[in-house]
């Protein structure tokens, strides 16, 4: 079927290489030459998932603006890499700078890895004197304020490559999010506040397009699923999943599995009609729908789309931007939701989970798909996939509106086996042991005002949310193993003030 493109095999990063006319066509040819092998290298390493276009050497100021508009109109250019390989004067870059609107990432490096001592005459040093150069472009960038991701190191340490894979990766979610067409069936959940927020803002932020549909037109386009696709989707879930025997045919639940089919296959139908890459549900607002969406919610997430229950679009901003992010990685991106506490002391773990919509992505065991009954939103009992996510490290991102900004909350984390089994909990759902410790993890998170729903990444880590939000120039406090409340009470403090400076009066 049909899926929002996850991929990143049609993104493509600039490589842009900084010199001048000074040193002449012999020097300029001698940088061309090596910048296409650092570009080259670079576009080989197995860390770098975006295709690497090296770009002719830059000399003057007229085709760095160039090169920067060009950019700027290519939908396949997710940002830009720059390197100044000998000394480009930063006055050349102030034009094509401010008009660039694509993500930068500066690479400090150079073309040789040790240096030639007992050869370094004036001619090397000449060519070779990024140390120089690079430093020229940070200030100018520094100067205009320009967002950016500094790399720094040889192209040959996977260490170099690997951060700046992590950062092609954010470019590409925030490619996605930027063209992102979210679509919302039914309205907030009733009173809840953190789920709200202010749609027009995000579109300014973040360029997602948030808005409504009647939860009825979804369950007009379930109603129009064919006997025939329902068949060929069930067989498909029995091949896929352990399915329980009530539900197979046969079976005397398996109309419930029919059901649940039919709302994948409206749902899918839906967002494919709108080229909707997100959506959002609520079990307070199910129409004509016989259940509450489970399966077909868990399955969407697993082919890339966003999601966030309740009506909370802006977990589903970032699921589907996570999803993006770890194109092609082990692991997944899932929503989930925070739900309760072991609190024994020195083992304090989370148990998060949600009613039924969390992505098997988190599992790479085979899931059991199970029916079984729900105390609310008063439909027929909803199937689900039912798992535990596999254990290892993890963050877990959450997306508040503060009234005169968003914040982005992460926690990192490491998920763990559950401390016992779970008969009788019949979801998909994780156990986490918080960074640095429980008390310090959920006193900031609370102090932050972190939202009860998250998108859990076990695909890319806190790195890659860090240059989404560099990117987006919004807001990010993370909690980790260096976190004390002392200083993160200083930090929130001081981005409250930073944020509305920034925004000017």
């Amino acid at each position: 079927m049909p899926k929002p493109t996850t991929t990143l095999d049609h993104y493509e990063v600039w490589f842009l290489t900084g010199s001048q006319h000074l040193y002449g066509p012999e020097t300029l040819q001698q940088v061309a030459d090596q910048s296409r092998a650092i570009a080259d290298q670079l576009a080989g390493s197995p860390d770098v998932p975006v295709r690497v276009v090296w770009k002719p050497v830059l000399t003057d100021a007229d085709a760095i603006r160039r090169i920067a508009l060009e950019a700027n109109a290519n939908d396949a250019v997710i940002g830009l890499v720059a390197w100044m390989h000998t000394f480009s004067p930063a006055k050349m870059w102030i034009g094509g700078l401010q008009a660039l609107q694509k993500p930068l990432l500066h690479f400090h490096t150079q073309a040789n890895v040790e240096l030639p001592w007992g050869e370094i005459d004036f001619d090397f040093m000449n060519l070779n004197q990024a140390a120089h150069g690079d430093r020229e472009f940070g200030y100018i960038a520094s100067r205009l304020g320009v967002p950016r991701t500094t790399v720094a190191g040889h192209v040959t340490d996977p260490r170099v490559t690997g951060r700046i894979g992590t950062w092609m990766r954010a470019a590409a979610g925030w490619a996605a999010v930027r063209s992102l067409k979210l679509a919302r069936f039914g309205d907030n959940m009733r009173f809840v506040a953190v789920t709200e927020g202010d749609k027009t803002e995000a579109e300014v932020r973040f360029g997602v397009q948030v808005n409504t549909w009647s939860v009825n037109e979804l369950a007009d386009a379930v109603a129009a699923a064919s006997e025939s696709d329902i068949d060929a989707l069930v067989a498909e879930y029995e091949d896929l999943y352990d399915v329980v025997p009530t539900l197979r045919r046969g079976g005397e639940r398996h109309q419930s599995l029919r059901d649940g089919a039919a709302i994948e296959l409206g749902l899918r139908s839906f967002l494919e009609a709108g080229d909707f890459g997100a959506f959002t549900t609520s079990f307070e607002d199910l129409g004509a729908l016989k259940q509450l969406p489970g399966l077909a919610v868990q399955r969407l997430m697993a082919d890339g789309y966003g999601f966030g229950a309740e009506g909370d679009w802006k977990t589903a901003v970032l699921v589907r931007a996570a999803n993006v992010m770890g194109a092609g990685l082990p692991g997944g991106a899932s929503l989930m939701e925070d739900y309760t506490y072991d609190l024994t002391p020195g083992e304090e773990v989370i148990l998060g989970a949600h009613m039924l919509e969390v992505s098997p992505t988190l599992t790479s065991a085979k899931p059991t798909l199970e029916v079984h009954p729900l105390g609310i939103g008063g439909k027929d009992d909803p199937v689900r996939l039912v798992f535990t996510a596999d254990p290892g490290p993890a963050v877990v991102v959450a997306l508040s509106d503060m009234r005169d900004r968003f914040r982005l909350v992460a926690n990192v984390v490491e998920v763990v086996p559950p401390t016992a089994p779970l008969p009788k909990l019949p979801v998909g759902r994780a156990v986490w042991k918080p960074a640095p410790d429980f008390t310090t993890s959920a006193t900031a998170w609370l102090e932050a005002g972190g939202a009860h729903h998250t998108v859990m990444s076990t695909a890319v880590g806190v790195e890659a949310f860090e240059d989404f939000a560099r990117m987006a120039e919004n807001e990010l406090v993370i909690i980790d193993e260096a976190t004390t409340l002392r200083e993160f009470a200083k930090e929130l403090h001081w981005n409250a003030a930073y944020y509305r400076l920034a925004r000017g009066i």
